[in-house]
Parts: C-alpha cells; sequence; structure tokens
C-alpha cells in the first residue's frame, strides 16, 4: 500500500511485532519471538523436548538452544517442521547431536514439473522479495520478522535436516511423544505442506504461518504457484475450533486469552474471504483486473485493525492473484487477444506526443509526487529505446520514492532492488560510451 509515510508505519509496526520476548505461561511452553525472522516454539515432554521449527539459521538456533537448555534442562529430541520454508528449519542442523526425529506433512500440491527451469527468475526475484543485497537502513525489516538470516551481520549460515517421518495426509495425526499429546493437523494455506499443531495439554495452537498479525502473503512477489485463498480460509476455520488460550505464530507476537484469539481469528477469515468473495464478484461481473483492484477494498471496520496492515503482502497483490488462478491472464476485453508488441504502441504514443511533451509531463508529474505516474510515463520512453539514461534516471528516482511510501516490506525492496539495477544500467552505458 502506497501512503505518505508508509517506511515509517513499517518501521513502528516492525519495532512492535519483532521485539524480543520469550513467552512462556507455564513451566511446560515456551515460544520465542524476535530472535530470528521466524518464531519456535517448545514443549517439554517427561525427558526431552519437542521444537516446533528451528529459526532461520545456526546462529539464531544456537541461542534458541541456550535458551531451551536453560528453561527445561533437557534435549530436544522431537523436531517438528509447521511447512518446509527455510526460515523455519535453517536452524535445525544445531540439534542435530540429540534430534531423533523430525515430523513433516507432505505438500497437497506437487510442485509444477519443470518448475527448476525458473531457478534463475525465481532467485533474482527473491533476492529482490526479501532484500538480501539492502543495507539495514534500506530494508528496516522483513514484514513478518527481523532480517531473514541475519546476511547483514553474520548470521546467515544454515544447516537444513531433512525430516524423517513424512505423513502423506490432508487429514490429521494424533501423536503422543515424551508423554505429550499433539495434533498435527495438514492445514494448505501459505504453503501446501502446512500444519497446525494443536497441544491440549497446555491449551496452545502453534499455527504456523496460517496467521501473522498483517496482510499474509496470498501472492509472494517472487513468484510461486497460485496459493489456494479458499482452502487458506479453510484452514484458519479448522483452527479456530480449537480452545486455545495462547496463539503462538510462526511471525510476530503471540496472542493471548481465548476470547481474543477469537476475535482475531474470525476478522482475520473474514478479511480474506471479503477479498476472495469479491473478487470473484467482479470477475463474474466482466470487470478488468484493473478494475477489480480498483474496487476491491476492506470494509473499513477491517481495514483498521492493527494486525491486517499491508506491510507484507497486500490486497491489491492477492486480488491480482485471485483473478490468475480463477480465470487466467484474459479479462474478457478482445482488445487484448492480440494486442501489439509494447515497442510499437509506445513508439506511436511518443509520435501523437511528442518526446518533448512527454519529458515536461514526468518532470510536472514528479513536481506533483505523483510518483506511480511519473515511472508509468517513464516506461513509454523505455519500452522503445531501453538505453535512454534520462528515462532510467527517472525511474530509479521514482522507484526511491515509491519505497518510501511503501507499507510493505516485500514492495519496498523490490523498488529499492529495481532502482539499483536501473542505476547499474545507467553506469555500464556511461562506461561502454
Amino acid at each position: 500500500m502506497l501512503i505518505k509515510n508508509g517506511a515509517e508505519k513499517l518501521r513502528q509496526f516492525s519495532n512492535t511485532q519483532h521485539k524480543f520476548q520469550i513467552f512462556s505461561p507455564n513451566p511446560n511452553l515456551i515460544h520465542v519471538v524476535g530472535l530470528g525472522h521466524s518464531n519456535a516454539g517448545a514443549i517439554a515432554g517427561s525427558r526431552s523436548v519437542i521444537l516446533i521449527d528451528t529459526l532461520d539459521s545456526i546462529t539464531r538456533a544456537e541461542k534458541l538452544k541456550q535458551i531451551i537448555e536453560e528453561k527445561f534442562h533437557k534435549p530436544v529430541e522431537t523436531i517438528i517442521y509447521t511447512h518446509g520454508h527455510p526460515d523455519h528449519r535453517g536452524g535445525a542442523g544445531v540439534f542435530k547431536d540429540t534430534v531423533k526425529e523430525i515430523i513433516a506433512f507432505k505438500a497437497q500440491k506437487p510442485v509444477l514439473k519443470y518448475y527448476d527451469h525458473l531457478q534463475h527468475a525465481s532467485y533474482k526475484r527473491a533476492d529482490y522479495q526479501f532484500g538480501y543485497h539492502l543495507n539495514d537502513a534500506e530494508l528496516i525489516s522483513m514484514g513478518i520478522g527481523k532480517r531473514e538470516k541475519g546476511t547483514a551481520i553474520g548470521e546467515g549460515d544454515t544447516e537444513f535436516l531433512a525430516p524423517t517421518t513424512v505423513y502423506d495426509t490432508n487429514g490429521t495425526v494424533e501423536r503422543t511423544i515424551d508423554g505429550v499429546h499433539l495434533k498435527l493437523v495438514s492445514a494448505v494455506g501459505e504453503s501446501d505442506d502446512e500444519i497446525f499443531i494443536w497441544d491440549s495439554r497446555d491449551q496452545a495452537m502453534f499455527c504456523g504461518d496460517s496467521y501473522y498479525a498483517c496482510w499474509p502473503n496470498l501472492y509472494a512477489l517472487r513468484g510461486t504457484q497460485y496459493r489456494d485463498v479458499a482452502s487458506w480460509i479453510d484452514s484458519l476455520d479448522m483452527i479456530r475450533q480449537y480452545p486455545a488460550e495462547y496463539l503462538l505464530p510462526g511471525h510476530t507476537q503471540v496472542i493471548q486469552g481465548a476470547r481474543e484469539i477469537a476475535t482475531v481469528l474470525k476478522n482475520y477469515r473474514d478479511a480474506i474471504a471479503w477479498v476472495l468473495s469479491e473478487t470473484l464478484h467482479c470477475i463474474d461481473m466482466g470487470l478488468s483486473i484493473s478494475q477489480t483492484v480498483e474496487k476491491v477494498q476492506l470494509p473499513e471496520k477491517l481495514r483498521e485493525l492493527p494486525y491486517l496492515g499491508e506491510y507484507y503482502g497486500t490486497v491489491a497483490w492477492s486480488v491480482r492473484s485471485i483473478f490468475n488462478g480463477y480465470v487466467g491472464w484474459f479479462d474478457g476485453n478482445a482488445t487484448n487477444l492480440n494486442c501489439l508488441p509494447e515497442s510499437i504502441f509506445n513508439q506511436k504514443l511518443l509520435d501523437l506526443i511528442s518526446r518533448d511533451k512527454l519529458e515536461k509531463a514526468i518532470q510536472t508529474e514528479f513536481s506533483q509526487q505523483h510518483f506511480q505516474m511519473a515511472a508509468e510515463l517513464c516506461d513509454v520512453i523505455l519500452k522503445t529505446d531501453e538505453k535512454n539514461e534520462l528515462a532510467l534516471r527517472w525511474k530509479a528516482k521514482a522507484f526511491k520514492e515509491l519505497a518510501d511510501e511503501e507499507t510493505s516490506a516485500s514492495g519496498r525492496h523490490y523498488y529499492l532492488n529495481c532502482a539499483k539495477e536501473l542505476e547499474g544500467n545507467i553506469e555500464k552505458g556511461l562506461q561502454a560510451n
């Protein structure tokens, strides 16, 4: 979401949600927040500890291990992954000397064949989304956690351990592990192998990434297969059925109290369901994707809730993903069946407008702080002359300004990285000359 003080709002949110906390409501349970990009939980059994996720890096997991030892004086013998994203598994190797079982669920939807052919593009987009090459001042946070893997501060090494027990089910697995009865439930959402873990003894719900305290990544800028939003809603409904006193998310702060948990999860679920249903309604009415993005807005009573802020995903990106996930790229406008190449279309625009008038228009948009319009007008030039130095400089400047308006950490990172790339292209062009 673009607003005048977007970067400052992201900073304020991060200072609140990512602060370090060891949450321990009783002698048998801890949940560690803000030590890494993700959170981790630990449950004490009769002689050992069950660890829920392992943080994102070895250095941070070593600190986690020390906390567990000081709290329980027992070894970690079981690890349960809430899902396979690397920020939840990167520190696993720290526990390899004591762990006896590592539990995970198989993804309920296979990865598309030949997806590995996209490695160059997907790695670049992931680098841009997560801001791996930005300094700490530029990055602020990851939206749902502090800098992932701590790459800028020497905390980036990882050691993954493969699961030893993998359940292939879209249902529930009940296990008693070292005297602790747990329900492990498949809960497709941010990932297709996502689960939640219900600890009835402690009335604790480890919900993984099904919930965190901001608008979720119903779509990820790095590019993923369609995330099934309807299934995500179903997963939230399943979580809501449990009488949890403690909601322990994979990112952001703990929520306490059955009434507060019920309220938060209902609002969170209802907000996602609203976006899904309104998007589908717009498609059914024949609206284009851009018209749908413009029309689908959260109701004010949901939009103002602190745990639905657009600090990671955004409503607009979610709408675009749902539109394409349900009906694909074609919006029903026959003009778009066989569009002209962009270079031809934009050259015609330039001929009609004249470059002088377009350049003056770009300068006017900057003076009026209309940075998105300025960037789009720069593209009219660059689609016909990709090495135009003036347009490259203006577009880079527009992206930097947009980064300061963007509340989403992922969007901010992408703007800044693209600005750096444009500036690098300018330098290459000057060197070539």
